[in-house]
């Protein structure tokens, strides 16, 4: 029987088994012992009848993915660091952050996001687990820890520094395979006052639009706000507002602060815990569908596709997501 990474129950409901496929972002060099060595791992992805945490069945090694040579680096998207820079604004003006205060971003990557908190004098810290992207965030005046990020790596942290006022983790929580020791961080490297930000593609909009080509080894976890919320809560951290946003497919940006703290509840969260509980997000009858609508949509594109052969047609395909490839 397999467990649940978060809450060790049994799992019991499949929400998409796509088979065994190799990993995104570990390319081969072009020759045929290369490609004898490449290994496949099963992309099979389960929900937790407990938790409501839906998450990959395989555990691949995170230093298998992302090593010193892990190929993705946030600033090759310009649209994306566009988005950062309008977060950097929008952070500033709303916490009233100073040349005083600290900014950390969890898995930094090559600095995309702090440059913009740099640019305004305000002092930064990344902690990325790349050596290569942490290297050219150094380069970008943005100083970084190369470490994976959980409790033992905050209480490093904040033993030779402050705690940080914003903490920012966009695009991470899904990457990580102990999610309760990664979560277990936040609120050591947290100031008193201080915000916690994430980002993640919303799960909600994952099953209403048939996002399976989102589901990918990297990914271990997809995420609603009601597990988020727990997770959270088990830490000691509270929700405080969200704010929907339509980045990979539609994403949430979670505010969060300690238990304790004065941030007051924004609109945001009501309106999207109603959405969640509209789509019956606490019941195993909302994912236990999935897998059946996956496998009839790559039933009719094979069925496309030999239609196509059999009339005599070419098909041409450009992917240029790691995921969707």
């Amino acid at each position: 029987m397999i467990a649940c990474r978060y809450c060790k129950a049994p799992l019991t409901v499949s929400f998409a088994d796509l088979g065994a496929t190799p990993l995104a972002n570990s390319y081969l060099d072009p020759t045929d012992a290369a490609k004898a060595t490449e290994r496949s791992f099963p992309l099979h992805v389960m929900v937790c009848s407990a938790c409501r945490l839906v998450q990959t069945t395989e555990t691949v090694p995170a230093d298998a993915i992302f090593d010193h040579d892990y190929a993705y680096l946030s600033s090759y998207s310009t649209s994306w660091v566009a988005h950062a820079k309008r977060y950097a604004d929008a952070m500033t003006a709303r916490f009233g952050l100073t040349p005083a205060s600290l900014v950390a971003e969890i898995a930094s990557n090559d600095g995309y996001l702090l440059q913009h908190f740099v640019a305004k004098e305000i002092p930064v810290l990344g902690v990325e687990p790349a050596g290569h992207a942490a290297q050219l965030a150094e380069e970008r005046g943005v100083p970084t820890r190369v470490a994976f990020f959980n409790e033992a790596t905050a209480r490093e942290v904040t033993a030779n520094g402050p705690q940080a006022d914003l903490i920012a983790a966009n695009n991470v929580l899904a990457h990580v395979p102990d999610i309760r020791d990664f979560a277990a961080g936040f609120p050591v490297f947290l100031a008193p006052e201080g915000v916690l930000t994430f980002e993640f593609p919303h799960l909600l909009n994952l099953i209403r639009d048939a996002q399976f080509d989102t589901i990918y080894h990297e990914h271990y976890s997809y995420l609603s706000l009601l597990f988020v919320e727990r997770l959270l809560n088990d830490a000691g951290l509270r929700v405080f507002d969200v704010e929907e946003l339509p980045t990979h497919g539609g994403s949430l940006r979670v505010f969060a602060c300690h238990e304790g703290a004065a941030h007051a509840e924004g609109p945001g969260l009501a309106k999207v815990r109603a959405g969640e509980a509209a789509a019956a997000l606490d019941t195993d009858a909302a994912y236990a569908a999935f897998g059946a609508r996956v496998s009839d949509i790559c039933a009719g594109f094979r069925a496309f596709l030999d239609q196509a052969e059999a009339e005599g047609k070419s098909v041409a395909a450009y992917g240029a997501a790691a995921k969707g490839n």
